[in-house]
Parts: C-alpha cells; structure tokens; sequence
C-alpha cells in the first residue's frame, strides 16, 4: 500500500522547468489579451482595473492548479476538496462579467494541460467576438423631479411637454391635499436638442435665453426642480 502511494504522488512534478515556464508564460500572454479585451469593452464607471488585473491573475492561477494536477487523480480530488471551502461572495457590475471569469479559468485549464493552440484559436474567436459585440455604452437615466403647489399642476404640464420635441414619460406622480410631485424620464440627447433650439429662438428674438428650470421657477412657488442622473449599476 505504502508502495502504491509512492507511485501515484511521484507521478506529480515531472514536467521539466522549462515545461513550467511555457505553459505559466502562455498563461500570462493571453492574459494580457484578456485584459486588453476587457478594457476595450468596458467604458465610463463600470470599467474596473482592479478586476481587470484579477482576471489576469485567475488566468495564472488556475494554469498553476492544473499543471499540479495533470493526470494525477489522487491530486485532482484532493484539490476539488480543497476548492470547495472556497466562497465567493463579489457582486457583478455587468453580465459580461461572468464571461470574463468563465474565459480565464477555460484559458487556464488549456495552458496547464498544454493545449496552447486550443486556447489560442479560441481567445481570438472570442476576443473579435466581444470587440464587435460586446462594446455596450451605459446609457444612464436622466429624471425631472417637480415638486409644486396643486393649483400649478397643469401649466407645469404644459411647460414641460412644450419645452421637448418628444413628450417625455412621466414616471411617478405623487400629490397630496396642497402639492403636487412629478417624475419624467428624459433622454439627454432631447434635453441637449431642446436646450439649443431654445438658446436659437432667444437669440432670433433678441430675447435672454430661458432653460427649463428657468420657465417651470417662473410659474411661481415652486418647491424644487431637480434634473437627476441615474445610474443603475451595482455598487
């Protein structure tokens, strides 16, 4: 028996140094791919260095566990022992996270089993994949909140629908005995295009240009106007 046990964990550290040094230096170029495609695909506040480089680091990682492990079984079930302690608990920003991660870990595996050109034909594949597809600007909410006496409900109405080409949606109107709150969901290109055909009438009648928060305070007894940038990421 003692014999046996030998046998089978002697197999374990018989790739040269070389070897090593191959399958750990592949690991950390496509890697760097990786990297490199992430930063490419992510943009604004959702791109994060910190998990960027991780994703590199799991690519080395998981290269190491299965150079280890190899075609040793009695290695590969003692290491799935080991893993499974482990619990993740980090929250994910965009679903094309979880791509990433599952990308690192499938590079690892190839690159520690030595299966380079597997690894490489496939990050290619997925590297064009992601760079044509997966470029996705992050589109925030921009929201008008009015909060004003009820005998002003419908000329905020209609000043807020005339200032836009496009009606914006209302979203959320709360009112009680004595005031009034509404919440409209507006596209910035609109605002932009309606503040600019705004500042063009002043100047054609000759006129001091006035925005929207200008004409709604101009009703009188407002509360507030606020324009609102929402974001819809996970922090």
């Amino acid at each position: 028996m003692e014999k046996y046990f030998y046998s089978v964990l002697g197999s374990a550290g018989t790739l040269s140094t070389e070897e090593v040094l191959l399958r750990v230096g592949v690991s950390i170029l496509l890697g760097c791919v990786i990297y490199l495609s992430y930063f490419l695909t992510h943009s604004g506040t959702i791109y994060s260095r910190k998990f960027n480089i991780t994703l590199v680091t799991l690519t080395v990682l998981t290269t190491m566990v299965m150079t280890v492990i190899g075609n040793n079984i009695a290695l590969s079930l003692g290491m799935v022992g080991a893993l499974s302690i482990i619990r993740f608990r980090t929250s994910i920003k965009d679903s094309r996270d979880t791509v990433y991660i599952f990308w690192t870990i499938i590079i690892g595996i190839c690159c520690g089993v030595g299966d380079f050109m597997v690894a490489a034909i496939g990050s290619s594949a997925v590297f064009l994949v992601l760079l044509l597809f997966g470029r996705v600007k992050k589109e925030n909410r921009t929201l008008l909140i009015i909060k004003a006496p009820r005998m002003h409900e419908s000329e905020i109405r209609k000043t807020v629908f005339a200032y836009f080409e496009k009606a914006p949606v209302m979203k959320v109107q709360n009112t009680t005995n004595e005031k009034v709150e509404f919440i409209y969901e507006i596209d910035h290109r609109e605002l932009e295009k309606a503040d600019q055909k705004e500042g063009k009438t002043a100047i054609l009648e000759n006129r001091e240009k006035r925005s929207l928060t200008d004409q709604l305070y101009a009703i009188g007894d407002m509360d507030y106007v606020n324009i609102v940038v929402q974001s819809d990421e996970i922090s």
